[in-house]
């Protein structure tokens, strides 16, 4: 973690142009990842194959994933067969809101959310590129950062704020990064505070996150071999950790 280099990438990305391959409509929080894993310009948005990757450098190819890892699979894939692949994803670790009217203009003063986000936000997006875990030249780079988002007022509730539009999110600081390489690397993903067997209404307390989120978490660590599945409380499935996770274990 390089805290002067992130500051550094804050900086080169408010300043950055907008009318060239990649950058034009390219959101902050994109840009200041991309500045930050390689300040070199000229290996950024590098034709590949059919693909754009966001990195090209010595040391393989980066890409910086912000939402939708079900678009990421066929470029992933493509990738992979040529060089190291690490996918980064940013985690809003804290995040401040400021709400938009876009009919005024006006905006709101900005709140702290009372949400936190940890790095099990993560699993649930693995799920969606799971039969390429396995891949030996895959690094998965979790984010955590502080972030100030601002949302549009154009929601259905009486508030506008339920079913309403990001507009951006603006990257404050650095808070911590968490590398996965190896199945090891996965009981990282296990908080020390689930017991011994569990089910996944425990693995949702223990993460925070949403109890279908969970499940979907659960079946990514059965697949890397993390955690196994041990019996059946009615229709849950009791967990444990495993003692060797393995890559070739079945999810």
């Amino acid at each position: 973690m390089d805290r002067l280099r992130f500051e550094e990438a804050l900086a080169y990305a408010a300043a950055r142009p907008r009318d060239g391959i990649g950058t034009l409509g390219e959101k902050t929080l994109h840009a200041v990842l991309k500045y930050y894993f390689e300040p070199y310009a000229p290996s950024h948005e590098v034709k590949l194959g059919g693909f754009v990757a966001d990195i090209v450098g010595e040391n393989g190819i980066v890409e910086i994933q912000t939402q939708g890892f079900d678009r990421l699979r066929r470029k992933l894939a493509a990738f992979l067969e040529v060089a190291p692949v690490t996918v980064v994803y940013p985690i809003p670790a804290v995040k401040w809101l400021r709400w938009i009217d876009p009919q005024t203009g006006e905006t709101t003063e900005r709140r702290k959310s009372p949400k936190r986000y940890g790095v099990y936000e993560l699993l649930p997006e693995l799920y969606k590129i799971k039969p390429l875990l396995e891949s030996p030249g895959l690094t998965l780079h979790a984010v955590l950062l502080e972030v100030e988002e601002t949302r549009l007022l154009c929601g259905w509730s009486a508030d506008r704020k339920r079913g309403s539009r990001r507009q951006e999110r603006i990257p404050l600081a650095l808070l911590d990064e968490v590398i996965f390489r190896t199945p090891e690397d996965y009981r990282a993903f296990l908080p020390e505070t689930l017991p011994a067997a569990f089910t996944s209404r425990d693995y949702q307390k223990a993460s925070r996150l949403s109890l279908p989120r969970a499940q979907t978490a659960l079946n990514v660590l059965h697949a890397v071999g993390a955690v196994r599945r041990t019996a059946r409380d009615g229709s849950a499935w009791i967990y444990q950790q495993a003692a060797a996770p393995s890559l070739s274990a079945g999810g």
